[in-house]
């Protein structure tokens, strides 16, 4: 990373080299710990849903390395000069509402003046030093489980602009806020060989962290993504934000799209999700029972692909879009 030098310890197992989700420490044979930190400015207008989708998005963290959620801390920009501080204390309400859920508990935090609102957690959780899942584990034959559907970035760039109902933004927020603790619990009882949760680079762009260096390459079947049917319909409209575009951009020479796919439907995958699934890389005789788990769960999961052996004729790893 620009060039810089980075401090070593043995414990560490999973740091800046390997770009995860999150980093994890070995504090004894039994026990490790999870950190992770993320912050963003509102993608609602409402403080309370805010600070619960923020919270949510931060803990999503170490639900995808496989652990349990246990302190946390608030970091918050907040404009004291333009906002009530009763708009403030909805968004910390908000973010502990979700800890509760996860179990968390909050031990402090830090918090600026500064011209941009600003929320978010800096997140530690458990364990078992041989139970970390990340994102570099993918082998061939592994089925792909998504546990949310996809277009949240384009729904937000909807809402934003006024032109979504008050019903289905509500539906928008809620599947935002929803923790991601049961997705984890799930899986923890079956053979996952890797994970990672869905966010700012989307669907494709966290996908293609878990194929690069793999040596494998990834099939989806774009019509077994699921995707929120609004966002397609915006997304046909020009709703697209553009991280959308950035994130095409980055990863374009990785990515095979069929010449059967809908123009907008390359946007949708690379859409920059806020709080998104968990993307489960899972071996495949297991994955029709992880499916079972997670609906006994309230989860509608998808069976999006699978990891093949197969490379392009250059020889790169590659996800092919069919």
């Amino acid at each position: 990373m620009c060039g810089l030098s980075f401090p070593c310890d043995e414990n560490l197992l999973v740091g800046l080299d390997s770009a995860d989700d999150a980093g994890v420490y070995k504090v004894t044979d039994e026990i490790a710990i999870i950190q992770t930190v993320d912050f963003f400015t509102p993608v609602t207008d409402d403080p309370f849903s805010f600070g619960q989708i923020a919270a949510a998005n931060a803990l999503s963290d170490v639900y995808a390395m496989g652990g349990i959620p246990k302190t946390a801390m608030n970091l918050v920009a907040f404009p004291i000069k333009e906002m009530d501080l009763s708009v403030l204390r909805s968004i910390l309400e908000g973010g502990l509402d979700k800890m509760r859920e996860a179990g968390a508990v909050l031990v402090g935090g830090h918090s600026i003046e500064d011209k941009e609102l600003k929320y978010g957690l800096s997140v530690t959780g458990f364990i078992h030093p041989d139970r970390i899942l990340t994102k570099k584990n993918i082998r061939p034959g592994d089925r792909l489980i998504l546990t949310k559907p996809v277009g949240t970035g384009i729904m937000i760039t909807a809402m934003k602009a006024g032109l979504v109902s008050e019903t289905l933004e509500k539906q928008v927020i809620k599947l935002m806020a929803e923790l991601n603790k049961n997705a984890a619990l799930a899986m923890n009882d079956f053979p996952v060989h890797a994970c990672t949760d869905i966010t700012g680079f989307g669907l494709l762009g966290h996908l293609a962290e878990m194929v690069q260096g793999s040596g494998y390459s990834v099939s989806i079947s774009a019509d077994k993504v699921p995707l929120i049917p609004e966002a397609v319909d915006f997304a046909s409209m020009g709703l697209i934000p553009a991280g959308a575009y950035r994130n095409l951009e980055f990863r374009e020479n990785m990515i095979e799209f069929s010449k059967n796919l809908t123009r907008i439907m390359p946007y949708l995958l690379f859409d920059p999700q806020t709080s998104g699934g968990l993307l489960i890389c899972i071996a495949p005789e297991s994955a029709d029972d992880l499916c079972k788990a997670l609906r006994q769960k309230g989860i509608e999961p998808a069976d999006i692909g699978r990891v093949c052996t197969r490379k392009n004729e250059a020889g790169r790893e590659i996800i092919k879009v069919e």
